[in-house]
Protein backbone atom coordinates (compact mmCIF):
# COMPACT_ATOMS: atom_id res chain seq x y z
CA UNK A 1 0.00 0.00 0.00
CA UNK A 2 1.73 3.29 -1.38
CA UNK A 3 1.46 6.23 0.77
CA UNK A 4 -1.16 8.04 -2.00
CA UNK A 5 -3.93 5.50 -0.54
CA UNK A 6 -3.55 6.48 2.88
CA UNK A 7 -6.26 8.33 4.97
CA UNK A 8 -4.11 11.19 5.80
CA UNK A 9 -3.99 14.95 4.85
CA UNK A 10 -3.45 15.01 0.64
CA UNK A 11 -0.73 18.17 1.56
CA UNK A 12 1.01 15.25 4.09
CA UNK A 13 1.03 13.20 0.74
CA UNK A 14 2.67 15.98 -1.62
CA UNK A 15 5.37 16.47 1.19
CA UNK A 16 6.12 13.13 1.26
CA UNK A 17 6.25 12.84 -2.48
CA UNK A 18 8.11 15.30 -2.56
CA UNK A 19 11.10 13.52 -0.32
CA UNK A 20 10.51 11.00 -2.49
CA UNK A 21 9.04 8.55 0.01
CA UNK A 22 6.02 6.51 -2.07
CA UNK A 23 5.73 3.45 -0.04
CA UNK A 24 5.72 2.77 3.83
CA UNK A 25 8.97 0.58 5.52
CA UNK A 26 7.54 -2.21 7.58
CA UNK A 27 7.63 -0.44 10.81
CA UNK A 28 5.35 2.70 9.03
CA UNK A 29 3.02 0.43 8.00
CA UNK A 30 2.39 -1.50 11.32
CA UNK A 31 2.34 1.69 13.58
CA UNK A 32 0.75 4.18 11.30
CA UNK A 33 -3.08 2.80 11.54
CA UNK A 34 -2.67 2.57 15.03
CA UNK A 35 -1.47 5.69 15.98
CA UNK A 36 -3.85 7.79 13.65
CA UNK A 37 -6.81 5.91 16.03
CA UNK A 38 -5.37 7.29 19.31
CA UNK A 39 -4.06 4.40 20.74
CA UNK A 40 -0.96 3.61 22.77
CA UNK A 41 1.99 2.08 20.75
CA UNK A 42 5.30 0.42 22.05
CA UNK A 43 7.85 -0.04 18.58
CA UNK A 44 10.85 -1.47 18.25
CA UNK A 45 12.75 -1.78 15.09
CA UNK A 46 16.36 -1.32 13.81
CA UNK A 47 18.08 1.67 13.76
CA UNK A 48 17.40 3.44 9.43
CA UNK A 49 14.11 1.99 8.83
CA UNK A 50 11.76 4.99 9.29
CA UNK A 51 11.29 4.99 12.86
CA UNK A 52 10.66 8.76 12.87
CA UNK A 53 8.27 8.98 9.78
CA UNK A 54 6.06 6.15 11.65
CA UNK A 55 5.20 8.65 14.30
CA UNK A 56 5.23 12.11 12.50
CA UNK A 57 3.20 11.00 9.38
CA UNK A 58 0.13 10.67 12.09
CA UNK A 59 0.80 12.69 14.40
CA UNK A 60 0.69 16.07 11.92
CA UNK A 61 -2.24 14.45 10.38
CA UNK A 62 -4.38 14.23 13.41
CA UNK A 63 -3.52 17.84 14.96
CA UNK A 64 -3.77 19.32 11.31
CA UNK A 65 -7.51 17.62 11.71
CA UNK A 66 -8.10 18.80 15.17
CA UNK A 67 -7.05 22.07 13.53
CA UNK A 68 -9.30 22.16 10.67
CA UNK A 69 -11.97 21.85 13.06
CA UNK A 70 -11.60 23.82 15.96
CA UNK A 71 -10.03 26.40 16.71
CA UNK A 72 -7.33 25.94 19.40
CA UNK A 73 -4.24 27.10 20.36
CA UNK A 74 -1.03 25.62 22.33
CA UNK A 75 1.31 22.73 22.62
CA UNK A 76 -0.66 19.31 21.57
CA UNK A 77 2.15 17.08 21.23
CA UNK A 78 5.69 16.23 22.93
CA UNK A 79 8.39 14.66 21.21
CA UNK A 80 10.92 14.13 23.62
CA UNK A 81 14.47 12.95 22.75
CA UNK A 82 17.93 12.28 24.24
CA UNK A 83 20.12 14.25 22.19
CA UNK A 84 20.53 18.07 20.76
CA UNK A 85 21.33 15.99 17.16
CA UNK A 86 18.50 13.85 17.51
CA UNK A 87 16.29 16.86 18.15
CA UNK A 88 17.47 19.17 15.03
CA UNK A 89 17.36 16.12 13.03
CA UNK A 90 13.37 14.82 14.03
CA UNK A 91 12.59 18.82 14.01
CA UNK A 92 13.48 19.32 9.92
CA UNK A 93 11.67 16.08 9.37
CA UNK A 94 8.63 17.64 11.06
CA UNK A 95 8.94 20.85 9.37
CA UNK A 96 9.25 19.29 5.84
CA UNK A 97 6.36 17.12 6.68
CA UNK A 98 3.89 19.66 7.74
CA UNK A 99 4.39 22.13 4.80
CA UNK A 100 1.31 23.83 3.48
CA UNK A 101 -0.48 22.18 6.73
CA UNK A 102 -2.03 24.19 9.80
CA UNK A 103 0.97 22.41 12.05
CA UNK A 104 3.75 24.26 13.56
CA UNK A 105 6.91 22.25 15.24
CA UNK A 106 9.62 23.11 16.62
CA UNK A 107 12.76 21.83 18.13
CA UNK A 108 14.24 22.75 21.39
CA UNK A 109 17.24 22.17 23.39
CA UNK A 110 20.23 23.52 25.32
CA UNK A 111 23.44 24.73 24.02
CA UNK A 112 22.04 27.75 22.60
CA UNK A 113 20.69 30.73 24.28
CA UNK A 114 17.29 30.59 25.43
CA UNK A 115 15.95 33.99 24.30
CA UNK A 116 14.80 33.40 20.42
CA UNK A 117 13.69 29.86 21.53
CA UNK A 118 11.13 31.85 24.21
CA UNK A 119 10.07 34.17 20.73
CA UNK A 120 9.30 30.71 18.97
CA UNK A 121 7.34 29.50 21.93
CA UNK A 122 5.02 32.20 22.40
CA UNK A 123 4.58 33.04 18.90
CA UNK A 124 2.83 29.52 19.11
CA UNK A 125 3.48 26.04 18.38
CA UNK A 126 1.53 22.68 18.00
CA UNK A 127 4.59 20.07 17.79
CA UNK A 128 7.32 20.42 20.59
CA UNK A 129 10.73 18.50 20.00
CA UNK A 130 12.73 18.55 22.71
CA UNK A 131 15.65 17.40 25.03
CA UNK A 132 14.63 17.15 28.75
CA UNK A 133 17.58 19.37 30.33
CA UNK A 134 16.32 22.65 28.70
CA UNK A 135 12.34 22.06 28.14
CA UNK A 136 12.44 21.52 32.22
CA UNK A 137 14.05 24.95 32.41
CA UNK A 138 11.33 26.92 30.25
CA UNK A 139 8.93 24.84 32.24
CA UNK A 140 10.35 25.72 35.50
CA UNK A 141 10.15 29.57 33.76
CA UNK A 142 6.49 29.09 32.69
CA UNK A 143 7.31 29.36 29.13
CA UNK A 144 6.21 26.29 28.25
CA UNK A 145 2.47 24.79 29.13
CA UNK A 146 2.16 20.99 28.50
CA UNK A 147 -1.47 20.67 30.27
CA UNK A 148 -3.12 20.78 26.47
CA UNK A 149 -0.85 17.96 25.40
CA UNK A 150 -2.57 14.78 24.30
CA UNK A 151 0.30 12.81 22.33
CA UNK A 152 3.39 12.07 24.45
CA UNK A 153 6.79 10.92 21.93
CA UNK A 154 9.52 9.21 23.59
CA UNK A 155 11.91 8.68 20.65
CA UNK A 156 14.97 6.88 21.36
CA UNK A 157 13.26 5.48 24.56
CA UNK A 158 15.93 2.93 25.60
CA UNK A 159 18.51 5.63 26.21
CA UNK A 160 15.94 8.23 27.26
CA UNK A 161 15.31 5.32 29.98
CA UNK A 162 18.96 4.46 30.52
CA UNK A 163 20.10 7.88 30.68
CA UNK A 164 18.09 8.20 33.95
CA UNK A 165 15.28 10.24 32.25
CA UNK A 166 12.52 8.06 33.72
CA UNK A 167 11.79 10.61 36.29
CA UNK A 168 11.87 13.30 34.02
CA UNK A 169 9.46 10.82 31.75
CA UNK A 170 7.21 10.18 34.69
CA UNK A 171 6.90 14.07 36.19
CA UNK A 172 5.68 14.82 32.34
CA UNK A 173 3.19 12.27 32.02
CA UNK A 174 1.76 13.27 36.03
CA UNK A 175 0.86 16.82 34.36
CA UNK A 176 -0.62 15.47 31.15
CA UNK A 177 -4.59 15.39 30.49
CA UNK A 178 -5.50 11.44 32.16
CA UNK A 179 -6.33 10.95 28.01
CA UNK A 180 -2.95 11.02 26.03
CA UNK A 181 -1.41 9.08 24.10
CA UNK A 182 2.09 7.25 24.47
CA UNK A 183 4.56 6.49 21.71
CA UNK A 184 7.78 4.35 22.39
CA UNK A 185 10.04 4.11 19.56
CA UNK A 186 13.46 2.58 19.88
CA UNK A 187 15.82 0.51 17.96
CA UNK A 188 17.35 -1.57 21.43
CA UNK A 189 15.59 -2.49 24.25
CA UNK A 190 16.88 -4.63 26.96
CA UNK A 191 14.59 -7.09 29.44
CA UNK A 192 15.06 -3.78 32.38
CA UNK A 193 14.01 -1.12 30.32
CA UNK A 194 11.14 -2.77 28.45
CA UNK A 195 9.42 -3.40 31.95
CA UNK A 196 9.90 0.88 32.60
CA UNK A 197 8.86 1.07 29.00
CA UNK A 198 5.56 -1.12 29.55
CA UNK A 199 4.39 0.61 32.70
CA UNK A 200 4.16 3.84 30.83
CA UNK A 201 2.04 2.96 28.39
CA UNK A 202 -2.05 2.06 28.57
CA UNK A 203 -2.31 -1.87 29.02
CA UNK A 204 -3.88 -2.24 25.83
CA UNK A 205 -0.96 -0.50 23.91
CA UNK A 206 0.16 -1.60 20.84
CA UNK A 207 3.56 -3.53 20.56
CA UNK A 208 5.34 -3.32 17.64
CA UNK A 209 8.90 -5.19 16.87
CA UNK A 210 10.81 -5.55 13.28
CA UNK A 211 13.58 -8.61 13.68
CA UNK A 212 14.13 -8.46 17.34
CA UNK A 213 16.57 -11.36 16.91
CA UNK A 214 18.59 -8.39 14.33
CA UNK A 215 18.69 -4.86 15.43
CA UNK A 216 20.59 -3.94 12.59
CA UNK A 217 18.70 -3.25 9.25
CA UNK A 218 19.44 -5.90 6.66
CA UNK A 219 20.96 -3.47 4.08
CA UNK A 220 24.04 -3.31 6.20
CA UNK A 221 27.13 -5.25 5.32
CA UNK A 222 29.68 -5.87 8.70
CA UNK A 223 32.81 -6.13 8.28
CA UNK A 224 35.94 -6.30 10.67
CA UNK A 225 39.67 -5.64 10.13
CA UNK A 226 42.20 -6.92 13.17
CA UNK A 227 43.97 -3.69 13.18
CA UNK A 228 46.38 -2.97 16.04
CA UNK A 229 45.69 0.76 17.71
CA UNK A 230 48.72 2.57 16.58
CA UNK A 231 48.18 1.43 13.11
CA UNK A 232 44.75 2.49 12.36
CA UNK A 233 45.56 5.61 11.09
CA UNK A 234 47.78 4.25 8.20
CA UNK A 235 44.46 1.69 7.28
CA UNK A 236 42.14 5.03 7.27
CA UNK A 237 44.18 6.97 5.48
CA UNK A 238 43.95 4.42 3.34
CA UNK A 239 40.53 3.43 3.09
CA UNK A 240 39.68 6.93 2.52
CA UNK A 241 41.93 7.74 -0.47
CA UNK A 242 40.46 4.38 -1.82
CA UNK A 243 36.98 5.81 -1.96
CA UNK A 244 37.32 9.42 -2.66
CA UNK A 245 33.77 9.91 -3.39
CA UNK A 246 32.35 8.43 -0.87
CA UNK A 247 30.92 10.28 1.90
CA UNK A 248 32.11 8.42 5.86
CA UNK A 249 31.74 8.47 9.01
CA UNK A 250 34.07 7.34 11.23
CA UNK A 251 33.03 6.86 15.08
CA UNK A 252 35.90 7.03 17.62
CA UNK A 253 35.83 6.72 21.49
CA UNK A 254 36.62 10.19 22.91
CA UNK A 255 37.13 13.95 22.14
CA UNK A 256 40.61 13.71 22.28
CA UNK A 257 40.83 10.70 19.61
CA UNK A 258 38.37 12.55 17.42
CA UNK A 259 41.17 15.63 17.92
CA UNK A 260 43.60 13.54 17.11
CA UNK A 261 42.82 11.45 14.26
CA UNK A 262 41.16 14.77 12.51
CA UNK A 263 44.79 16.27 13.01
CA UNK A 264 46.46 12.77 11.43
CA UNK A 265 44.12 13.02 8.56
CA UNK A 266 44.67 16.98 7.73
CA UNK A 267 48.64 16.33 7.89
CA UNK A 268 48.52 13.31 4.93
CA UNK A 269 46.07 16.35 2.76
CA UNK A 270 42.78 14.71 3.78
CA UNK A 271 40.03 17.46 4.84
CA UNK A 272 37.73 15.83 7.64
CA UNK A 273 35.04 17.48 9.87
CA UNK A 274 34.77 16.57 13.32
CA UNK A 275 32.25 16.63 16.12
CA UNK A 276 32.22 15.71 19.64
CA UNK A 277 30.58 17.14 22.87
CA UNK A 278 32.98 19.86 24.02
CA UNK A 279 32.43 21.84 20.26
CA UNK A 280 29.87 24.28 21.18
CA UNK A 281 25.93 23.80 19.58
CA UNK A 282 26.52 26.61 16.83
CA UNK A 283 30.09 24.70 15.46
CA UNK A 284 28.25 21.55 15.66
CA UNK A 285 25.05 22.75 13.91
CA UNK A 286 27.11 24.32 10.75
CA UNK A 287 29.66 21.00 11.04
CA UNK A 288 26.56 18.98 10.26
CA UNK A 289 24.97 21.05 7.77
CA UNK A 290 28.37 21.03 5.75
CA UNK A 291 28.17 17.49 5.76
CA UNK A 292 24.93 17.35 4.79
CA UNK A 293 25.84 19.72 1.71
CA UNK A 294 28.81 17.98 0.59
CA UNK A 295 31.40 19.93 1.57
CA UNK A 296 33.90 17.26 2.82
CA UNK A 297 32.73 13.65 2.70
CA UNK A 298 34.78 12.81 5.98
CA UNK A 299 33.09 13.20 9.44
CA UNK A 300 35.12 11.85 12.05
CA UNK A 301 32.84 11.51 15.58
CA UNK A 302 31.83 10.55 19.04
CA UNK A 303 29.57 8.61 19.90
CA UNK A 304 27.39 11.64 20.71
CA UNK A 305 26.51 11.70 17.00
CA UNK A 306 25.64 8.29 16.76
CA UNK A 307 21.47 8.55 17.16
CA UNK A 308 21.36 11.89 15.97
CA UNK A 309 23.14 12.07 12.48
CA UNK A 310 20.26 11.13 9.19
CA UNK A 311 22.28 12.27 6.36
CA UNK A 312 21.32 10.31 2.80
CA UNK A 313 23.85 8.30 0.97
CA UNK A 314 26.68 7.79 3.99
CA UNK A 315 27.96 4.90 2.09
CA UNK A 316 30.44 3.51 4.71
CA UNK A 317 30.66 4.05 8.56
CA UNK A 318 34.20 2.78 10.33
CA UNK A 319 34.07 2.07 13.72
CA UNK A 320 38.03 3.62 13.76
CA UNK A 321 37.87 2.80 17.89
CA UNK A 322 35.54 -0.14 18.94
CA UNK A 323 32.08 0.93 20.74
CA UNK A 324 32.48 0.54 24.89
CA UNK A 325 28.60 -0.36 24.41
CA UNK A 326 28.02 -2.81 22.17
CA UNK A 327 24.56 -0.76 21.94
CA UNK A 328 26.51 2.40 20.80
CA UNK A 329 27.33 -0.47 17.47
CA UNK A 330 23.85 -0.73 16.65
CA UNK A 331 23.16 3.38 16.45
CA UNK A 332 26.64 3.75 14.60
CA UNK A 333 26.54 1.64 12.16
CA UNK A 334 22.63 2.58 11.26
CA UNK A 335 23.84 5.88 9.99
CA UNK A 336 24.56 3.75 6.60
CA UNK A 337 22.06 1.49 4.87
CA UNK A 338 19.33 3.51 6.14
CA UNK A 339 15.08 3.40 4.76
CA UNK A 340 15.90 1.26 1.03
CA UNK A 341 19.72 2.24 0.54
CA UNK A 342 22.58 -0.50 1.13
CA UNK A 343 26.04 0.41 3.19
CA UNK A 344 29.17 -1.54 4.75
CA UNK A 345 30.00 -0.94 8.43
CA UNK A 346 33.88 -1.70 8.96
CA UNK A 347 35.46 -1.87 12.39
CA UNK A 348 39.11 -1.88 12.93
CA UNK A 349 39.79 -4.46 15.86
CA UNK A 350 42.74 -3.93 17.87
CA UNK A 351 44.15 -7.39 19.96
CA UNK A 352 42.81 -5.15 23.36
CA UNK A 353 39.62 -5.15 21.64
CA UNK A 354 38.92 -7.96 20.87
CA UNK A 355 36.77 -8.39 24.01
CA UNK A 356 34.08 -5.33 22.19
CA UNK A 357 33.44 -7.23 19.42
CA UNK A 358 32.61 -10.80 21.25
CA UNK A 359 30.14 -8.78 22.86
CA UNK A 360 28.69 -7.30 19.29
CA UNK A 361 28.69 -10.48 17.98
CA UNK A 362 26.45 -11.70 20.77
CA UNK A 363 24.03 -8.80 20.36
CA UNK A 364 23.82 -9.28 16.65
CA UNK A 365 23.26 -13.15 17.30
CA UNK A 366 25.90 -13.56 14.53
CA UNK A 367 29.86 -13.48 13.64
CA UNK A 368 30.59 -10.36 11.70
CA UNK A 369 32.95 -11.45 8.63
CA UNK A 370 37.24 -10.92 8.91
CA UNK A 371 38.58 -9.27 6.18
CA UNK A 372 41.87 -11.22 6.17
CA UNK A 373 44.75 -9.43 5.68
CA UNK A 374 48.22 -11.14 4.92
CA UNK A 375 51.46 -10.09 7.28
CA UNK A 376 52.81 -9.25 3.78
CA UNK A 377 50.02 -6.93 3.13
CA UNK A 378 49.95 -5.20 6.19
CA UNK A 379 53.25 -4.68 6.41
CA UNK A 380 52.66 -2.73 2.41
CA UNK A 381 49.68 -0.80 3.92
CA UNK A 382 51.72 1.03 6.71
CA UNK A 383 54.95 1.36 4.55
CA UNK A 384 52.70 2.74 1.47
CA UNK A 385 48.78 3.56 2.54
CA UNK A 386 48.08 4.49 -0.95
CA UNK A 387 49.50 1.83 -2.51
CA UNK A 388 48.76 -1.94 -4.12
CA UNK A 389 46.68 -3.66 -1.31
CA UNK A 390 43.36 -2.09 -1.48
CA UNK A 391 41.09 -2.45 1.26
CA UNK A 392 37.85 -2.32 -0.82
CA UNK A 393 39.41 -5.10 -2.90
CA UNK A 394 40.27 -7.26 0.32
CA UNK A 395 36.60 -6.89 1.38
CA UNK A 396 34.93 -7.89 -2.27
CA UNK A 397 37.92 -10.80 -2.04
CA UNK A 398 36.40 -11.53 0.97
CA UNK A 399 32.48 -11.70 -0.18
CA UNK A 400 33.72 -13.72 -2.94
CA UNK A 401 35.03 -16.16 -0.61
CA UNK A 402 32.33 -16.44 1.65
CA UNK A 403 29.55 -17.12 -1.39
CA UNK A 404 31.82 -19.51 -2.67
CA UNK A 405 31.86 -21.10 0.69
CA UNK A 406 27.99 -20.87 0.85
CA UNK A 407 27.60 -22.81 -2.13
CA UNK A 408 29.58 -25.31 -1.63
CA UNK A 409 27.87 -25.94 2.15
CA UNK A 410 24.44 -26.15 -0.15
CA UNK A 411 26.06 -28.85 -2.78
CA UNK A 412 27.20 -30.72 0.12
CA UNK A 413 23.17 -30.65 1.39
CA UNK A 414 22.22 -31.53 -1.88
Amino acid sequence: MKFDKYHISEDIKKNLAGLGFKKPTDIQFKSIPSILKGEDVLAIAQTGTGKTLAFAIPVIDRIHSFKSSKRTSGIKCLVMVPTRELAMQIGEVFIQLSRHTKVKSYALYGGVEQDAQIKKLEAGIDILIATPGRMFDLISQGYIKIKGIHTLVLDEADRMLDKGFIEDIISVKRKLPGKHQTLFFSATINKEIKKLAYSQVKSTAIRIQISPEDPVSKNVSHFVMFVEMDDKRFFLERFINENPESRIIVFVRTRVRAERVSKAMERVGIKVFAIHGEKDQAHRSNVMERFKRGDRNILIATDVSARGIDIPDVHYVVNYDMPVEPEYYVHRVGRTGRAFSKGDAISFCSSEEKEQLEAIQKLLNKKIEEIKISKKKYSLALEHPSDEASIEDLIREQEVWEKKKRKKRKKGKK
